[in-house]
């Protein structure tokens, strides 16, 4: 099964984060849009791809738009590899038992990346490193903050148009 795609209803959940509490996609979609991006700390494309997300958070944090990463791993590995990459974005934990929220949202590779309309809709679903969905996010993100989109990538900087995850 492959990731839900755009025009999917996300499905709800609840998840710890790494800092202890707990944030369910209902509760966040009542402030506005919210970014889910699933990972594992092993996988290289998400070692490249995280990085660039925490700048988005980053630059509309606290702006009518949740962005969180979804580890699936546990909770101490995961804030090692958070600490190595400089991730400061709420990351919530997927029991690595089971896997029961990357499996609703028909995970096959890692990173997948949604950004889920505040109706619960699914409107980007990208699967591995793609830099246009990274800026469609990114343009999102500003919009539904009410300020001008701030540039997700920096000049000079190489920058992969598709990384397969």
């Amino acid at each position: 099964m492959a990731a839900l795609t755009t025009g999917t209803s996300a499905p709800d959940f609840t998840l710890p984060a790494v800092d202890g509490k707990k944030l369910s996609l209902k509760e966040a979609l009542s402030r506005g849009p919210v970014v889910a991006a699933f990972f594992k700390i092993s996988c290289p494309v998400c070692q490249y791809a995280m990085p660039f997300l925490e700048r988005i958070y980053q630059a509309y944090k606290n702006q009518n738009v949740t962005i969180v990463g979804i580890s699936q791993n546990e909770k101490k590995d995961t804030l090692a590899f958070m600490k190595e990459y400089g991730l400061t974005l709420p990351v919530l934990l997927d029991d690595t038992s089971t896997y029961p929220v990357s499996n609703a949202y028909g995970l096959t590779n890692v990173p997948t990346i949604f950004w889920i309309a505040q109706d619960g809709e699914i409107e980007i679903s990208s699967v591995g490193w793609e830099k246009k969905a990274v800026e469609d996010i990114n343009r999102q993100a500003a919009e539904a903050s009410g300020r001008g989109a701030k540039p997700v990538f920096h000049a000079g900087e190489s920058v992969a148009d598709f990384r397969a995850g």
